[in-house]
């Protein structure tokens, strides 16, 4: 054939991958027989890879039938690769399954801020209140347990806390309310 005298690659390197160019289009088409539409060009790709690294000085009688025999190994060689990978049981994140935290400047900015009205809201409690507090919420100790800390019922720590936690919350939303009604609206 005439693709045998053309296609040596000792003499031309890249003389496969190029005399397989007019080939494309029928690759298109076997693959897109084969393969899903956007692996389509990847597919291609690999083939004429492949044709372009042959490295043998062996002359090519049917270019058409390598060329598809190639094309016929890559998929072969990348369905062994999903089978061994298990691709088809992963997963692919997405956005809205794992949506992004960004910590802009501005967002640590409002956390300061309302840590730091939280803790001067704290501070205006009265040391019992605010001792009932730092127990139930900080230290992490039952009511029972702080009342017995603390010397007083179970009953009174509930209420220290309730008011402790309405003073910080009032505090808070006022935090929230002197920001900018343009920010408070693109939140």
């Amino acid at each position: 054939m005439a693709w045998a005298e053309t296609t040596r690659t000792d003499e031309e390197p890249e003389g496969l991958a190029f005399a397989s160019l007019p080939f494309q289009p029928a690759l298109r088409a076997f693959f897109g027989r084969r393969a899903e539409a956007h692996e389509i060009d990847d597919l291609i790709q690999e083939v004429l890879l492949r044709m372009h690294n042959r490295r043998s000085t062996i002359e090519i009688a049917n270019l058409p039938s390598f060329i598809f025999q190639t094309a016929t190994n890559v998929l072969l060689d990348r369905r062994r690769r999903e089978t061994v990978r298990r691709s088809s049981a992963h997963c692919e994140l997405k956005e809205i399954q794992h949506p992004r935290d960004d910590l802009s400047p501005e967002r640590i900015l409002q956390a300061k801020q309302e840590a730091s009205a939280a803790v001067e809201a704290l501070k205006e409690l009265s040391p019992r209140t605010r001792a009932a507090f730092v127990l139930i919420r900080f230290e992490g100790l039952s009511y029972k347990a702080a009342a017995t800390r603390l010397g007083i019922s179970v009953s009174a720590v509930e209420k220290h806390v309730t008011k402790a936690l309405r003073v910080v919350s009032t505090r808070l939303q006022e935090t929230d309310e002197r920001r900018s009604p343009i920010r408070r609206t693109f939140r």
